[in-house]
C-alpha cells in the first residue's frame, strides 16, 4: 500500500459558526452591497408603478411601470379612481412604503441586522404569496407578470442570507461617539 496520506473527508454538515465573532474591521461584503441595491431597486420599481397608476403617462412608460410592479397585464388605462381611493391617499401610502424600503436598503448597507432580517421575512412572504397565487388561483408566472419581482425577491434572499452578510450585520460596532472623541483627541494632539 502507498504511504501517501489522503485528505480527510468533509462532514456532510457545517458546524455552526458564531457570526458575532467577526472582526470589527471586517470590510463590507459584496452580498450586503448587492442586497441593499436590490432593495433600493424594489423601492424605485414601486415608485414607478405608483406614478404609472396615479398620473397619465405615455403608454411605453405605463408598460414599464406595470412590469416593475410585477403585473404587466394590467390595462394601460388603470388609474387611482379604478382602485377606489383618493390620489393623495394612494400616493401617500405608496410613498411611505417606498420610504421604508429605502431606509431598509440604507440600513442594510451600513450593517443593520434588524433591517436585513425584516427584508428577508418580507421577501419570503412575497415569494410565498406568488407560490400560493400560482398553486391555488392558477396565476401564470411569466416575465410580463410576476417573474421580475419574484426573481428580485429570491436574489435579495440569497444575498442577505449568506454567511458573510450575517457576520457583517452582527459584528460589534463601535459607537459613533467614541470614534468622534478619538478623532478630536487625535486632532488636538496634532495641533500641539
Amino acid at each position: 500500500m502507498s504511504t501517501e496520506r489522503l485528505p480527510e473527508k468533509r462532514v456532510a454538515f457545517e458546524p455552526p459558526v458564531d457570526p458575532t465573532t467577526a472582526d470589527p474591521a471586517m470590510r463590507r461584503p459584496a452580498s450586503i452591497v448587492t442586497g441593499s441595491v436590490l432593495v433600493l431597486l424594489r423601492a424605485a420599481a414601486g415608485a414607478l408603478w405608483a406614478a404609472g397608476v396615479a398620473f397619465s403617462l405615455p403608454p411605453w412608460l405605463r408598460e414599464i411601470a406595470g412590469a416593475a410592479s410585477g403585473n404587466a397585464d394590467e390595462p394601460l388605462d388603470l388609474s387611482v379612481s379604478d382602485l377606489g381611493v383618493d390620489t393623495a391617499v394612494f400616493l401617500g401610502v405608496v410613498a411611505v412604503v417606498c420610504a421604508v424600503q429605502v431606509v431598509f436598503g440604507i440600513r442594510i448597507f451600513f450593517g443593520g441586522n434588524l433591517a436585513r432580517v425584516l427584508v428577508m421575512v418580507i421577501s419570503v412572504a412575497s415569494i410565498s404569496a406568488s407560490f400560493v397565487g400560482w398553486w391555488e388561483f392558477g396565476q401564470v408566472i411569466t416575465v410580463r407578470t410576476t417573474l421580475i419581482t419574484l426573481s428580485l425577491d429570491i436574489l435579495v434572499l440569497l444575498a442577505l442570507s449568506s454567511r458573510d452578510a450575517a457576520a457583517y450585520a452582527r459584528k460589534p460596532r463601535r459607537p459613533l461617539r467614541r470614534r468622534r472623541d478619538r478623532r478630536r483627541g487625535a486632532d488636538a494632539a496634532e495641533a500641539v
